[in-house]
């Protein structure tokens, strides 16, 4: 089976480090560009190897149910 194009779903990146990252960044608008850099690196030391542990094994329970239901739509599964 392919591995669908463009899938958002399905990336690990945009599944919990974009928000994870955004959501610490953001708690307070930026100062300035250099403000959000020094944001984005510290956000980024806090992501430990637990936290990636555990999205790992969600990601892998997100591409079962995926695989599962012929990669159609399953957002209304997680969770459940």
């Amino acid at each position: 089976m392919e591995w669908p194009r463009r899938s958002p779903d399905l990336s690990i990146l945009d599944f919990f480090l974009w928000g994870f990252t955004k959501d610490d960044v953001y708690k307070t608008r930026p100062l300035n560009v250099d403000d959000l850099k020094q944001r984005i690196r510290e956000a980024c030391r806090r992501v430990t190897p637990e936290m990636l542990q555990d999205v790992r094994a969600a990601f892998m329970e997100l591409i079962q149910l995926c695989a599962e239901h012929d990669g159609g739509h399953v957002e209304h599964l997680i969770g459940h």
